[in-house]
Parts: C-alpha cells; structure tokens; sequence
C-alpha cells in the first residue's frame, strides 16, 4: 500500500511537472514572432520595418538599434523580432551583467557574422564597458590589453559586424557617446485600450482560454497602457475562472477576478491606493515629501517613486511640485473623498507646476 502511494506520487509530480513546462512554453509563446504579429506601436514598427528590410535588401547587417520606454511595452520582444527578421542569431545579456570590459571583449568576440547582441539596461553599463563598446560598435574592433604595468600591451581584435539593440528605461543617462553610436532610436508609449484588447485576446487564444470580448475590453482598460500588466492579469482571470467559474472567461470571471487581485476600474491597485489614500487622509492632500509618503505606507522610498508615482501622475491624481507630492481633484473624487476646503490641490496636474524656464 505505501509502495503504491509512492509511485502514485511520483506520477503525480511527472504530470505536474509536465503541466509546468506547457506552462512556461505556453506563455514563451505570447511573444509576437514578428512585426506582422507586433501589435501597437504603428510608428514605432514601421520605422523599424523599413530599417531591417532595407538591412535585408543589401545583405548586410542593419544599423544599431536604441529601445527605450517604461518597463513591459515589448523591448525584448522587438530585439528578438530584429534577430527574427533579420535571420540572425541572438545574443541576450544586461548592462548589470556586464561588469568589466573583459567581460564585453568575450562576449563579442565569440559573435558570428551577422549577429544580434541584445543589451537590456544599456544605460547601467561601467564606464570601461562603455567606452569598449563604442569603439566595437563603430569599427567592428576591440583592443584586448595583455599584461600588467609597464610590460602590457594592446592587441586589437577584429570582429565581424553585428548589430547591437540596447534597451533601457531610462534614457536620459545613457552617455552622448553611446547613444550617437545608434543609428535607429525608438521610444515606445503606453499602448491604448483597443490595442491591448487585442494583445488579451491573442494571449487568452494561444495559451487555450476562453475569453469573450467583453472581457477582454475589461482585462485590457485595467492595464496601464502596459502589455505586460494585461497578459499577466488576464493569467489571473483564467485561474479565477478555472477554479470559481468552469473555465469560461465571462464579464463576470474578469470583474471578479480583478476585485480579488484589488485592481480597480482605473487599474490601480493596492500600493497605488494606499499611496494616494495616505496622501489625501493622513496628509490633506499635501504637499508632503517622498520619504515621509513612502513610509507612511510601509515602502521604500524608490518602489513609491518608480513603481507607483509614474501611473499616478500619468493619470492625473498626483503632481510633484518644489515642496512635495500633492493630490488632484481628480484624486479625492477616484477615493470618494471631498477635498477640505484649504487643502493643497488643484483642478488640472500641469497648473502651478514649475517648469525650467518659468520666470
């Protein structure tokens, strides 16, 4: 009896495992593996499409290529769409990752003709990495320094052309150097609603989800203009409904389904809702700084800063003024709360709002 209770369990860890790994593969799958398959962005992809198949046409490697936007518009799924349409190999690393040039000099130099080297977080890179990179980036060389002191000596490497596709969030710090050295930049915005729907319905489609339309309208208007946000709510909703509702992915699984995972009408969710809560109630609307918000609601000071106050003040709840953060209107009317007569705050987030030339 226990023998055979064993081996029941081990078949039952076989299957679960099996379950997982059609799992990862399923949502592997999510990835558009083209631009034909790339929603969003219409801009954005037909400068990119013109670039690669012009790249194509000459039968040569196309010029190097900047992402930037916030975190989950899709940067890694482009750099493996240009690997894609370019019919080239793709090398994946990070600028953490990379943190001497010794490091960059084995990457590259294990590079094939043609190749895609895909650096997420390009703007973190040390200093020595960056200026080994521009050299590698223009004239397809590195100068790889053997020894030590006054013995040493530089040894240049030629390396065949490849395309670099950095992405970052933050572009504003990447060097003038590095960024003149990219012969595409792109910046990507926050997709619209009708976008995402469709995002949701392809996603619900290829993992084998049932979802009506409506609920995709639900799912995608919940998501902060944010592919990423949809796919994984909408991973959310099919548990909801696999566990609550038979499998069908109604109106109703969506709308309760995101009640349970406290995400609201307008998308926020419960770090959003106790940032802007504690601003209006324990505050009066401010203005009141970033430290004293962020440890009014148990955070730290950077997951406030760049997790919730860039949805906020997207949104026109929350302006950063010289004196603090302070709540709009629009605000105290999203909490259902009356402004006190007095309290900071005002009816449009740009009034009052210094800006760089202001007399």
């Amino acid at each position: 009896m226990a023998e055979d209770t064993w081996e029941e369990g081990v078949a039952s860890r076989v299957v679960g495992a099996d379950a997982d790994a059609i799992e990862r593969s399923a949502e592997a799958a999510l990835r558009p593996r083209s631009l034909d398959e790339f929603v969003g962005q219409a801009v954005v992809r037909e400068q990119l499409a013109l670039v690669l198949r012009a790249a194509t046409q000459r039968g040569g490697t196309s010029d190097h290529i900047l992402l930037s936007g916030p975190p989950g518009l899709g940067k890694t799924t482009l750099a493996m769409i240009v690997a894609s349409e370019l019919n080239a190999s793709l090398r994946v690393t990070s600028g953490p990752a990379i943190q001497h040039a010794g490091d960059l000099a084995s990457i590259l130099s294990s590079l094939e003709d043609g190749d895609v080297l895909f650096v997420d977080e390009i703007h973190r890179l040390a200093r020595p990495v960056e200026e080994m990179l521009y050299l590698a980036m223009e004239d397809f060389r590195v100068d790889v320094v053997v020894g030590k002191g006054p013995g040493a000596t530089s040894i240049p490497l030629t390396l065949p052309p490849f395309t670099v596709v950095g992405a970052t969030t933050r572009a504003g710090l990447l060097p003038a150097p590095l960024r003149d050295r990219f012969g595409f930049t792109a910046h990507l915005d926050f997709y619209e609603a009708a976008d995402l729907a469709t995002i949701v319905a392809r996603s619900a489609g290829l993992i084998g989800f049932s979802l009506a339309t409506d609920a995709a309208g639900e799912i995608a208007s919940r998501s902060r203009g944010t592919p990423r946000i949809a796919n994984r709510l909408l991973r959310r909703v099919r548990d909801w409904a696999q566990v609550h509702g038979g499998g069908e992915g109604d109106m109703e699984a969506a709308q309760a389904a995101l009640t349970v995972y406290e995400v609201d009408l307008r998308g926020l969710d419960r770090l959003d809702r106790a940032v802007l809560g504690a601003l209006c109630t324990r505050f009066g609307g401010g203005p009141v700084g970033l430290s004293t918000l962020a440890v009014s609601v148990g955070e730290e000071p950077q997951t406030v800063e760049e997790v919730a106050e860039p949805f906020l003040v997207r949104e026109g709840l929350m302006a950063r003024t010289p004196r603090g953060r302070i709540a709009t209107d629009a605000a105290w009317a999203h909490l259902g709360l009356e402004r006190p007569a007095g309290a900071a705050g005002r009816q449009t987030p740009d009034e009052g709002v210094s800006r760089l030339f202001d007399s």
